[in-house]
């Protein structure tokens, strides 16, 4: 069976995942994840970038980085200014190394300068010198806090206008607030670093994870108008079809998304060495995965236990209870024969009171679910092949037209 073909049982109701029904296992799935974050957040700590801890940052540009690079550095650092703590160094491209220290003073800076102009044997003016001051680095963590507490905010007012019910707001936020702590969480348990384009990326992995959440929930409040005019399925089934019908989708939009940041991700690590591509690109591919599966697997089974105790909600679940044991009644009764041996209702219900979307009238006649059967086999006749008929047409045609007299033949 092809993906297409899954994606379309999917989205007729022939096959089912029961992403609601199996809603508490997937709460228990992100409770996990969230114990093993929050002790990468609390236990290790955030590796915050320069930009934010501030500090002196040295560049060397050599023709070719040799495979001792880091330890050369460390080295060259050490020997000119002894206890120099924090020391971070990396490789950018082929051939610059970046060596990154607490904040150092002019002579201290100028010594770390010609110490590594001699161990990589290169000349002064090839080794750049930068100064970030802890003030603009907690500048910059204030407004990336200030950017996240307005999109929030924003996002959850927009939601509750457009779905008109805060219920369905609250549901996307716990899956905004989801992805939120698990990147964070990976980034602290793996040590990678933040800068100012992490904090980009985790605005832009916010939209995209609203995103898919919206679309979920425009199918969810379609597929609730449908099951409260008809009370054929409940809340909980609606809102699981509409996981259904969208996770195609949602798969395909987030595989074709991750393939360019993928591309982006190997050449940046491989290549290009860390700097704001690889950073962005990090962040971006972490993000994708966890909102895409947040979207499908949280935010909709967050909704249904947020409305499950709504009246009306209550209310639809008992008419779709009742509307089943009426279809099962029938459907147990369809193996029934009559004395000929031939099957009654063979070939499923012929008038709109065994199903009321045969003749597409939802008014004309009453439902199975509302008469109950036993009204309804009152209602129908039976032919010589057994097929049950509504007691009007049990007699034959009524508008036949009748015969003249014998004197005027």
């Amino acid at each position: 069976m092809s993906f297409a073909t899954f994606g379309n049982d999917l989205y007729s109701g022939k096959r089912s995942i029961p992403v609601v029904g199996q809603r508490r296992r997937f709460y228990l799935v992100s409770l996990v994840i969230f114990v093993i974050a929050a002790a990468g957040l609390f236990g290790r700590g955030l590796n915050m970038g320069l930009e934010f801890r501030g500090g002196s940052e040295f560049r060397v540009a050599t023709v070719s980085a040799p495979a001792s690079y880091e330890s050369q550095a460390r080295d060259a650092v050490t020997s000119a200014r002894p206890g120099i703590p924090g020391i971070n160094i990396t490789k950018i491209g082929a051939g610059t190394i970046r060596v990154q220290t607490e904040r150092l003073n002019d002579q201290e800076s100028a010594d770390v300068r010609t110490a590594l102009a001699e161990t990589f044997e290169v000349t002064e003016d090839k080794v750049s010198a930068s100064f970030v001051g802890p003030s603009w680095g907690a500048s910059v963590t204030q407004k990336a806090i200030q950017a996240l507490i307005i999109f929030l905010l924003l996002t959850a007012l927009v939601l509750a206008i457009y779905f008109r019910t805060w219920k369905m707001s609250l549901a996307a936020l716990v899956a905004l607030g989801h992805d939120l702590v698990i990147v964070v969480g990976i980034y602290a348990l793996t040590g990678l670093e933040i800068s100012p384009a992490t904090m980009i990326g985790f605005l832009t992995v916010l939209g995209y994870s609203i995103y898919d959440t919206v679309v979920v929930f425009d199918k969810v409040r379609e597929n609730t108008a449908e099951a409260l005019a008809n009370g054929r399925m409940s809340y909980a089934d609606a809102a699981n079809l509409a996981v259904n019908q969208t996770m195609v989708r949602s798969i395909n939009t987030t595989m074709v998304g991750i393939l360019p940041i993928v591309a982006v991700l190997v050449v940046g690590a491989i290549f290009l060495g860390p700097g704001v591509l690889l950073d962005l690109s990090v962040v971006l591919f972490v993000g994708m995965v966890i909102g895409a599966y947040s979207s499908i697997f949280i935010a909709t089974p967050v909704l249904v236990s947020l409305r499950a105790k709504e009246p009306k909600i209550v209310e639809l679940e008992k008419r779709a209870a009742r509307h089943q044991a009426a279809k099962a009644k029938v459907a147990s009764r369809s193996g029934a024969t009559t004395s000929s041996g031939v099957d009654v209702l063979q070939g499923g219900p012929t008038h709109p009171l065994g199903d009321r979307d045969a003749m597409g009238d939802s008014t004309a006649y009453p439902s199975v679910a509302a008469v109950g059967t036993d009204a309804a086999e009152s209602e129908l006749g039976s032919t010589v092949t057994g097929r049950a008929v509504h007691r009007y047409a049990s007699g034959g045609p009524r508008n036949q037209p009748k015969r003249p007299p014998k004197s005027k033949r």
